[in-house]
């Protein structure tokens, strides 16, 4: 598991179109670093005080600090700027439209603070630019195995090398499913409830099939037949037939595997010449569809039969 170091640079770059971003001033200070993925508004700090200042976040200027600080004559204003300015916060971003005066823009740039406008209104981007970060944030790390969303179940198919993984996946793009990713999946704990997959982005769309190579999956089969993103909600682990002594027959217990300290339920499928592996993954899908919702077919089986023996013995 691992955390990406967020720097000012990147929150610009991944989020200036979605939050209007626009650098005006302190350029110099981009690779600075946003330790804690929320955004602060500095009015107290502003008015002077400073003791529970909250300096490790981006800071926003909304309509109440910008009329406060035209409120301020000059010389209270470079004194409350380089105040601010002192914590070494990571960024500033004025919404509403709003342009730093002269004196901010002077202060901003001795301090090598970005500064950036948007015309966004306050709590909007407020609201998109914490869901951002908490996605920047967020713990990520990689699964060996390729990732297919079979009716809005995301699976991730693994095994070892050569066992069938791709043929399984074209069958289920064949079928109407859609491809995430092949091979390595880059998954992404979302909020700690959730695992987002998605494919590196170099290889988006594509796989590899043994014998015949690199095939673009969007060109063959049509865009329907990949997605970008997917939540992992099923594991399905292919071994050889002769390395599964005991099978589960009945589907009672639900295994499970941590995928970045959260838990994904896992089956493991024994693999045979013969078995049309792709539609025992489809079913699988479909049972965890089903277990999703509340119902269980083999405790309901199980059930059914205590009942009967009881019925049975009362005779």
């Amino acid at each position: 598991m691992q955390r990406d170091v967020v720097t000012v640079e990147k929150f610009y770059t991944e989020n200036t179109s979605s939050l209007e971003l626009n650098l005006v001033a302190g350029a110099e200070g981009l690779k600075r670093i946003i330790r804690e993925p929320t955004v602060n508004r500095p009015g107290l700090a502003l008015a002077g005080f400073t003791k529970y200042f909250a300096s490790k976040r981006v800071q926003v200027i909304g309509n109440a600090e910008a009329h406060f600080l035209k409120s301020l004559t000059p010389d209270q204003r470079i004194a409350r700027y380089n105040t601010v300015f002192a914590h070494k916060i990571p960024c500033m971003v004025f919404c509403r439209g709003f342009h730093p005066d002269k004196l901010f823009l002077r202060a901003a740039e001795q301090a090598d603070i970005p500064v950036f406008n948007t015309p966004l209104i306050t709590m909007k981007f407020i609201n998109m630019a914490t869901l951002a970060m908490e996605m920047m944030f967020a713990p990520r790390g990689t699964e060996m195995g390729s990732m297919v969303d079979i009716l809005g179940v995301g699976v991730i198919i693994r095994g070892e090398s050569g066992i069938g993984k791709s043929e399984c996946v074209l069958a289920l793009i064949e079928r109407g499913y859609s491809l995430v990713s092949d091979d390595i999946t880059k998954v992404t704990a979302v909020d700690g409830r959730e695992i987002l997959g998605t494919s590196a982005e170099i290889t988006r769309n594509h796989m590899e099939v043994r014998g015949i190579g690199i095939i673009n999956v969007a060109a063959m089969f049509g865009v329907k037949s990949i997605r970008r993103e997917k939540q992992v909600d099923l594991i399905v682990t292919l071994k050889a037939w002769d390395d599964v002594p005991d099978v589960d027959r009945l589907g009672m217990d639900e295994d499970c595997v941590k995928v970045l300290g959260i838990d994904i339920p896992q089956i493991t499928i024994p693999v045979r010449p013969g078995r049309d592996l792709a539609r025992l993954i489809e079913v699988a899908a479909f049972q965890t569809k089903l277990k999703a919702s509340g119902y269980n077919p083999a405790k309901e089986l199980n059930e059914r039969l205590i009942a009967k023996m009881a019925k049975a013995a009362d005779l």
